[in-house]
C-alpha cells in the first residue's frame, strides 16, 4: 500500500493501522499479554506501521503493552497516544477533562515513560475540555513539540471551529474521529475543514465497532456482559436487528468481490480520498490480515451508491451522549 502523509507533519503511514485499545479494556476482557505482543508482532510482518492507543486505555496498561511489543522496533513505526481524560485510579470511572498546559505536560510524560520512547510521534488531545481554551492548549502542545518530545499534534473528535482556531496556533497533523459506513456525521463539517486545512482524518471504528464485519447474531449473544457496545444505541435492543440486517447487504456486495464485509467497510473508508487513514481494532491475527487486504479492493461506482444508501438507514447515534464528541 502507498502510504498517506499525516497532514502537513514529516509523517507518513499506511493507510491501514491498528486500534491497540481492545487489547486492555473495553471489549471484554484483556488480552493475555503474550498473545497480544503476538499480534503487534504480527502486525508488523503485515505491513502495520501506525499504532493507536491512550493514556486512559486500560489507564497506561495499554501504552506499556505497546511499549514492550515495539521494543528495538521504535524506528520502524509510528506511535500515536492521547492525554485529556481523566480516570478514578480504584474504579477507572471518568473523573473528567484536562486539557491544561500542567495537566498534558504531566500526561506527555507519563506516556513517554509507559511507551518506553523519548518522543511520541503523534500526540491526540483525546476529547476537547470545555473549560480550557484550545488556543491555550495548542501553545502548550506546541512547546511540547519544540522540546522535542513530540512530533505532531493531533485533535480526537473536535468541531470544525475548533479545528480552524487550532491551526491558527500550530499545524494540526490529524483529527481523529469515528468514521465508517455507519457513522458518517462528520462529513458536514469536519472532515471539509480538514480538507481546507491540510489535515488528515483518522478514522477509528471504521468497521462500525464490529458490526460491519458481519460476525455478530441477531440474538447478541456474541457479545460478553461487560463489552461497552452493551450500551451503545446501535446495539440497543430497539435498534439492533435493524443495523444488523443492513450488514446483510454488506455482504452481498461483499460476495461479489470475494472479499469479507469488513474490508469493504474498510474499502469504503479509504476509498473517501488520500486524506483519510484508518485504525481498525482487533486483537485475532487473521482479522489483522483480513483488514490489510482491503487496500486492495476497488469499489465502483454501483457498489459506492449502494453502500451510501444503506448508511442513511442507520439506527442510533454513535453515542448515548453526542455532546462529548464534535466540540
Amino acid at each position: 500500500m502507498q502510504k498517506r502523509p499525516l497532514g502537513k507533519s514529516t509523517l507518513s503511514v499506511n493507510p491501514i493501522g491498528l486500534g491497540c485499545m481492545g487489547f486492555s479494556e473495553f471489549y471484554g476482557a484483556p488480552s493475555p499479554q503474550d498473545e497480544a505482543i503476538a499480534t503487534i508482532h504480527a502486525a508488523l510482518d503485515l505491513g502495520v506501521d501506525h499504532f493507536d492507543t491512550a493514556e486512559m486505555y486500560g489507564m497506561g496498561a495499554n501504552e506499556k503493552l505497546l511499549g514492550k511489543a515495539l521494543k528495538g522496533k521504535r524506528e520502524t513505526v509510528v506511535i500515536a497516544t492521547k492525554f485529556g481524560i481523566g480516570r478514578d485510579p480504584k474504579t477507572g470511572a471518568v473523573t473528567g477533562l484536562d486539557g491544561s498546559r500542567a495537566a498534558l505536560i504531566r500526561s506527555c510524560e507519563k506516556s513517554l515513560k509507559a511507551l518506553d520512547t523519548d518522543v511520541i510521534d503523534l500526540y491526540y488531545q483525546h476529547r476537547m475540555d470545555p473549560a480550557t481554551p484550545i488556543e491555550e492548549t495548542m501553545e502548550a502542545l506546541a512547546e511540547l513539540v519544540q522540546a522535542g518530545k513530540i512530533k505532531a499534534i493531533g485533535l480526537s473528535e473536535c468541531s470544525a471551529d475548533t479545528l480552524r482556531r487550532a491551526c491558527a496556533i500550530h499545524p494540526v497533523a490529524a483529527v481523529q474521529s469515528e468514521y465508517s459506513l455507519f457513522s458518517r456525521d462528520i462529513e458536514q463539517s469536519v472532515i471539509p475543514a480538514c480538507i481546507e486545512l491540510g489535515v488528515t482524518l483518522t478514522a477509528y471504528s471504521p468497521l462500525g465497532r464490529g458490526m460491519l464485519t458481519g460476525r455478530y447474531s441477531a440474538d447478541k449473544k456474541d457479545l460478553e456482559a461487560t463489552d461497552y457496545r452493551q450500551t451503545n444505541p446501535r446495539f440497543s435492543a430497539e435498534n439492533y436487528a435493524a443495523n444488523i440486517a443492513l450488514v446483510d447487504e454488506v455482504k452481498a456486495i461483499a460476495k461479489r468481490h470475494n472479499a469479507h464485509p469488513a474490508q469493504i467497510a474498510l474499502a469504503w473508508v479509504l476509498a473517501q480520498g488520500p486524506h483519510v487513514i484508518a485504525i481498525p481494532g482487533t486483537t485475532k491475527i487473521s482479522n489483522l490480515r483480513s483488514n490489510m487486504q482491503a487496500g486492495d479492493i476497488v469499489l465502483d461506482e454501483a457498489d459506492k451508491k449502494a453502500l451510501l444508501a444503506l448508511s442513511e438507514k442507520v439506527k442510533g447515534d454513535r453515542y448515548a451522549d453526542m455532546r462529548a464528541v464534535n466540540r
